[in-house]
């Protein structure tokens, strides 16, 4: 596998200059791991908060919509600043981006523990999110920058397992929480606890992380496509809200659904603009250019469909074993554990055997989520009472194992022919791509959901799961499409 990602350019201030290409900097890995912490941190969020709602809902006095958008307000606004963050990372340097992240983060998780209302919290959730999305594009651009061929492979299994363990052990952690501070102080202290991991963050960020590109940078500052920032902003933001808005499976929503249609039609304005920005000349917000290279265009396809299903799975689970069988929220963090081991261990692996399977190694992983969603649909439909989660475990442990053999090894072949100089652009576009499946996702699965089992019975739990084992089977058939198109590509370029 080439990567043509790793030529340097000359004269751009790079710290990875062509006389250096065999002397990578000593400090990458451990930029790599104060990166994975901040990444986590800000993934974790996602889902950590869950297992607080009712605790946040007494305590703060929170209507069932405050609680909603506490949730989905996160993941609107992470999703919203995605692009323009990674492309702000590649104008202006990308350790100071993925500072200001984390001091917006940390300073946002302070207000959210000191929230005394529903509606201060949910602003400081919607703040905090702006914060994970200002650094997370800025990791995968910073992979990008510092490691090169097996390395790089290796350093993107690790974001893959970070990736995959920060969604599944989010339920835990918060439990584990809850547990020990009780109801009233717990859900203040799962915002409070992301505190000192920032604070460390900056620091050891300043220290390890190199500051790249920065003469790079000040000659494309005034070059930022203020309309395309405009026109994408306003088109994801119009398609994720009314997502958002039905992704707790409430029986009415404040925005139309005719919203969503115009959210597209603006990402369709964007396309065309961003066009014509480009053939004057200007340095557009996102390259389209990028859609051409090998494997890009066909990972951020598999990314952003596999992951409307791969979240909807722990937002079932989770759901049900506690409301259909009464399982705390430890315990119901507990039983979903398997998966995000199997994931962890997985991701660390896949990402080494990239440079030898490629896509295929996807492929694979894909058809073992889906083997064992299957299996676990089986046994939501067989096993009752207190055993499901024990009967659960083995299949969701096959899950997980795909799973790692999806998420890092797609990240790695869909980012490995970008240009460095459009890394942090590429990996905003391939993250809001996960956003919005997850939103998508997520509504479409807490729908069907909520109407099959009012209770959060069984019966609603396995006609859900197989909803999200169904979006996990186009995924699917999306890699496999791809697959074929590139042995027919290589048959043909060799006759």
């Amino acid at each position: 596998m080439t990567h043509p990602a790793t030529t340097s350019r000359p004269g751009t201030g790079d710290d990875h200059q062509p006389d250096q290409q065999d002397q990578p900097d000593p400090r990458r890995w451990k930029a790599l791991a104060v990166c994975l912490v901040a990444g986590f941190m800000t993934l974790l969020d996602v889902s950590i908060v869950n297992v607080a709602l009712p605790s946040i809902e007494q305590g703060l006095s929170a209507t069932s919509s405050d609680l909603q958008w506490v949730v989905s307000g996160y993941a609107l606004t992470f999703g919203l600043v995605l692009v323009p963050a990674g492309r702000l990372g590649d104008a202006t340097g990308r350790r100071r981006m993925f500072v200001a992240g984390v001091v917006v983060f940390g300073v946002a998780s302070l207000l959210c523990g000191l929230a005394t209302s529903s509606a201060l919290l949910v602003a400081a959730r919607l703040l905090q999110g702006i914060g994970g999305g200002l650094l997370n594009p800025q990791v995968s651009g910073l992979i990008q920058t510092l490691f090169r061929g097996s390395e790089r492979a290796r350093a993107f299994g690790m974001l893959g397992a970070t990736i995959g363990i920060s969604t599944a052990v989010g339920p835990i952690a918060g439990g584990v929480i809850l547990s020990l501070l009780g109801a009233d102080a717990g859900w203040r202290w799962i915002f409070f606890v992301n505190l000192p991991v920032a604070v460390a963050a900056v620091v050891l960020a300043l220290r390890w992380i190199p500051a790249a590109e920065a003469h790079e940078g000040a000659r494309r500052r005034q070059d930022l496509d203020p309309v395309g920032v405009v026109l994408l902003g306003a088109g994801v933001l119009a398609l994720l809200l009314p997502l958002v808005e039905s992704g707790r499976g409430s029986s009415s929503s404040s925005v139309p659904g005719w919203i969503a249609a115009v959210g597209a039609a603006l990402l369709a304005l964007f396309v065309l603009w961003e066009r014509r920005y480009t053939s004057r000349g200007h340095t557009p917000l996102v390259d389209l250019r990028l859609f051409r290279l090998p494997g890009y265009a066909s990972g951020a396809i598999v990314a952003t469909v596999y992951f409307s299903g791969f979240t909807g799975i722990f937002f079932v689970l989770t759901i049900y074993l506690q409301q259909g069988l009464g399982y705390s929220a430890l315990l119901a963090g507990l039983a979903v554990t398997p998966f995000a081991a199997g994931s962890a261990v997985m991701s660390a692996v896949g990402g080494r055997l990239v440079p030898r399977f490629g896509r295929s190694l996807v492929t694979c992983g894909l058809v073992l989520v889906v083997v064992g969603l299957v299996a676990t649909d089986v046994v939501l439909s067989t096993v009752e009472g207190s055993r499901t989660g024990w009967y659960a475990a083995l299949p969701l442990l096959l899950a997980g194992l795909g799973s790692g053999m999806v998420i890092s090894p797609n990240i790695t072949l869909t980012l490995a022919d970008v240009p460095v100089e459009r890394a942090g652009t590429a990996g905003g576009v391939l993250q809001t791509g996960q956003r919005i499946g997850t939103a998508a996702g997520i509504a479409l699965i807490g729908t069907v959901f909520f109407a099959a089992a009012k209770d959060g019975g069984a019966s609603g739990a396995a006609v859900s799961l197989r909803v999200a084992t169904g979006l996990v089977v186009l995924s699917l058939v999306a890699s496999l499409a791809d697959v074929w198109l590139r042995r027919r590509a290589n048959g043909e370029a060799a006759a």
